[in-house]
């Protein structure tokens, strides 16, 4: 039996011709990854084990993106610690303030993950760089300690599950839309512990920002990773960027699948996820005309430049809802910077909205833009739970950045065509 594209890479990095669905192997690692709330735990496990060096000084990036500029003193002490360890050991992709960027558009925007990689983080969103043909997965933070430390990590080898992409989007349509509707299709643990491999003549369709997004949302359909094959477009996002040895892998024709699930592109409408769970999955023509109190455009999952673009095409010439907040956050140092070269940032403020430094922050209920109880969002964020965003009592509606931004002018969930 032949080897999905995910199986391809974990045999490669195991040293074994082959490998198959729920085997237990050991596979060394391209690059380890920590932020500035997983990162102390590893430390403290790394220090209470007695280690007393790391594998390798440049595989390993320490990126500060939740909670800063800090936000209180348990997060400066978080920082500062992270910051005590990347000095002590030389770690040469840390990434503090007026550096960073939320970790999953950073690394890649750095070249630092790229095509045949095996990556772990301890983040749930480091499925982020399937994208980019690599595997790549969230861990715990013992495990990051212990990736650190022997630079490999043990793996039972997922099953998978075949995406089949057709056509093109069209109109709003981006690639939140696309894995919004899968994740509506079969559910928060419709692929747990499995990999989603895209594929299909569809996936030329997709810009890298759209492949970017669609990985980073396969942890919230329960999969260990999401992945996209190599084209054209992966090689020229990672000229210039990635400076290790590209290493394509692609499934064997005969490789197992436990299903196939066949997506149309151009039959897509823009999607929202209600609360309290991504898979709660409404058409804009469902969803449209819910009372926001709220928008945020940003995240590891939305914040990268096209979404930028997206959201100050909608908002141009226009203003933000009367009793509406509306919180703009470029994913990366990078992506900032564009948006004020290419007038961006005038038109956010113009608008009404308020552009903050790259954060995760109300992704997670940090900070910079915390609800209320009875208070609703819409979100360009990934996860939708219960007080994911503030008080156990507000909701958060997952959408894309058009969605977000057409919500933002009206005050009500809106169909970006109808704006």
């Amino acid at each position: 039996m032949g080897m999905t594209m995910t199986q391809k890479i974990l045999a490669a990095h195991a040293g074994l011709p082959s490998v198959k669905a729920g085997q237990l192997i050991e596979a060394k690692l391209d690059l380890v990854l920590g932020n500035d709330i997983t990162s102390p735990v590893a430390i403290n496990e790394f220090e209470k084990c007695g280690a007393n060096r790391v594998f390798d000084n440049t595989r390993i990036a320490l990126v500060l993106d939740h909670f800063v500029p800090n936000k209180d003193i348990k997060a400066a002490e978080q920082c500062r610690q992270t910051r005590g360890f990347a000095g002590k050991y030389n770690i040469k992709n840390f990434f503090d303030v007026g550096r960073m960027g939320i970790e999953h558009a950073l690394l890649p925007e750095q070249g630092l993950v790229g095509p045949g990689d095996c990556v772990i983080g301890a983040d749930s969103h480091t499925c982020t760089y399937g994208a980019l043909g690599a595997f790549s997965t969230g861990v715990g933070s013992t495990d990051m300690a212990a990736g650190m430390i022997s630079g490999k990590a043990w793996f039972k080898v997922p099953s998978a599950i075949k995406v089949v992409l057709k056509g093109k989007p069209t109109g709003w349509v981006s690639g939140k839309d696309v894995i919004l509707h899968l994740i509506g299709e079969i559910g928060v643990d419709g692929a747990l512990y499995q990999s989603l491999e895209f594929t299909g003549d569809g996936v030329t369709a997709l810009s890298m920002d759209d492949r970017l997004c669609i990985a980073n949302m396969a942890i919230e359909a329960g999969a260990k990773n999401g992945i996209f094959p190599v084209d054209e477009k992966t090689l020229a996002y990672e000229k210039g960027r990635f400076q290790r040895e590209i290493k394509v892998y692609e499934a064997d024709p005969d490789a197992e699948y436990t299903r196939t699930v066949e997506i149309d592109l151009a039959a897509l409408r823009p999607t929202v996820s209600f609360p309290h769970l991504p898979e709660n999955t409404k058409t804009i023509d469902e969803a449209a005309g819910v009372k926001m109190d709220q928008a945020v455009i940003g995240s590891c999952t939305n914040g990268r430049i096209e979404d930028m673009r997206v959201a100050a095409k909608l908002l141009k010439g226009r203003k933000v809802a009367d009793g509406v907040r509306c919180i703009v956050i470029p994913a990366t140092q990078a992506v900032y910077l564009q948006c004020i070269r290419e007038g961006l940032t005038e038109i956010f403020v113009e608008a009404g909205a308020v552009v903050s430094t790259p954060t995760c922050g109300p992704c997670l209920g940090g900070y910079m833009g915390i609800l209320g109880k009875g208070e609703r969002a819409v979100s360009t964020t990934n996860r939708n739970f219960v007080g994911r965003m503030g008080h156990v009592e507000s909701e958060v509606y997952l959408a894309s950045p058009a969605v977000a931004a057409a919500s933002a002018v009206t005050g009500v969930l809106t169909d970006p065509e109808k704006l």
